[in-house]
């Protein structure tokens, strides 16, 4: 029983901790104002610049080399339609028109998006793409340069590694003639590893002993859990694949196959991560009692733990912040700002009222609800804005939706209370 005394008082601080590095983490991936920011990597290659340049102009013989791009249609003098190998929302290949500009071959040249079909105009309005290719010996210099503007630095470094993968693939495919992928961070080993790393750098919070490896595992398996309902949803509504990725500390990303195509889809995706986890958190109070009726007090004991954590992190999932799965749903459930910011209020209050029946003081819970409230207003607007508006809501859709977020927040509630209950 050692272990439930990193329930009480310090688990408050802990969590207080973690909110607060998370805090200033999203701020710096996310918002911060990174201004136009240059990615520009060289790399020497195998190949003559002949060989290269077929590979990566547009219109080049082997520009196909890595399966990226389906097709390209000259249109008009240096305006190209590229057809590339992702869905977009009605499940077919993504369209971008790019117009090309100081065009040397075997040389030189730089392109800018002026149409796409998944993605509106001003994503693209500050982005430019520029390659260089030199001869050196037999082979060639390629120099990639990507100039954007970043709000946060998170797709700043997803650029750099994008660009790095594409030159390492890019020697491969110069010296063989095949392309093999060399990237393995999405990989299920490395994605294990990552959530391994992720339990390790959670270790400290909770105290460096056996009790607190125990709580930041669970707490890991817990995201993971969460994360896969996301998954599971992104395949209910017909991606064609769906995926985890690990970010130690911050937690974990489900991404689908391709972009959302109707509002339910997004409410419906976001809501399955906390709608989904109801079952083994409750499958965990449920196992409770006859582990603890037949004297298997560190089996009761971890499960009452596991379906504590496991509900209050989905509660705070449910969270009406505008990037977090609550803000999400209450956007498509509810059409104008005036009835999304009231029942943005409501659950708000709803999630503070649990903390405050589960003993937590009204000023920390005060403390809690100001946080959530500078992370919304931190994150409001944030996102990619879509070439076409997505598909309405029916009625019945919106009345399912808002019905699957109250039945989760009540499961979850009651999970956590009889979690304060039982275990503190």
């Amino acid at each position: 029983m050692e272990i439930l005394s990193y329930l009480t008082s310090p688990l408050f601080l802990t969590l207080f901790a973690l909110v607060v590095i998370n805090l200033g983490l999203i701020w710096l991936f996310m918002i911060a104002p990174v201004g136009v920011r240059t990615v520009k990597l060289s790399k020497l290659i195998a190949g003559s610049p002949q060989r290269v340049w077929s590979a990566l102009f547009p219109l080049g013989e082997n520009a196909k080399w890595d399966g990226n791009l389906v097709s390209a249609n000259e249109i008009a003098p240096h305006i190209v339609e590229l057809e590339i190998a992702y869905d977009g929302r009605d499940g077919k290949p993504i369209r971008r028109t790019v117009q090309l500009a100081e065009v040397l071959e075997n040389c030189h040249f730089s392109q800018t998006t002026v149409d796409d079909t998944s993605l509106d105009i001003s994503f693209w309005k500050s982005h430019s793409e520029t390659v260089l290719i030199e001869a050196v010996g037999s082979g060639s210099r390629v120099t990639l340069t990507e100039t954007d503007r970043y709000k946060g630095f998170a797709f700043l470094v997803f650029r750099y590694f994008k660009n790095r993968r594409q030159l390492a693939t890019l020697a491969g495919w110069a010296k063989t003639g095949v392309y093999t992928s060399v990237g393995i961070f999405e990989k299920p080993p490395v994605q294990v590893a990552m959530a391994a790393l992720s339990a390790i750098i959670l270790w400290p919070f909770f105290g460096l002993t056996k009790p607190g490896l125990l709580l930041s595992v669970i707490l890991t398996i817990v995201v993971a859990l969460h994360e896969a309902g996301h998954m599971f949803a992104f395949r209910v509504m017909g991606h064609k694949s769906a995926r985890m990725i690990f970010i130690p500390l911050l937690g974990g990303i489900a991404l689908g196959g391709r972009p959302y195509d109707k509002y339910f889809e997004v409410g419906f995706s976001a809501l399955m991560g906390a709608g989904m986890s109801v079952f083994p958190v409750a499958a965990a109070v449920a196992l409770y009692v006859p582990f603890d009726a037949m004297g298997w007090t560190n089996a009761a004991t971890i499960t009452g733990i596991f379906a504590t954590i496991g509900a209050v992190f989905n509660l705070g999932n449910l969270v009406p912040v505008w990037k977090f799965d609550g803000g999400q749903v209450i956007r498509q459930v509810f059409a104008d700002k005036a009835s999304q910011g009231v029942a943005s209020f409501i659950l708000l209050a709803g999630l503070l009222g649990v903390g405050w029946l589960g003993g937590f003081s009204p000023k920390s819970l005060i403390l809690a609800g100001v946080i959530f409230s500078l992370l919304s207003i931190m994150t409001t607007g944030s996102g990619v804005k879509p070439k076409h508006d997505l598909k309405p809501m029916s009625s019945n859709e919106r009345i399912l939706l808002f019905t699957g977020l109250v039945a989760s927040f009540m499961a979850h509630s009651a999970c956590a209370l009889w979690g304060f209950a039982t275990l503190l």
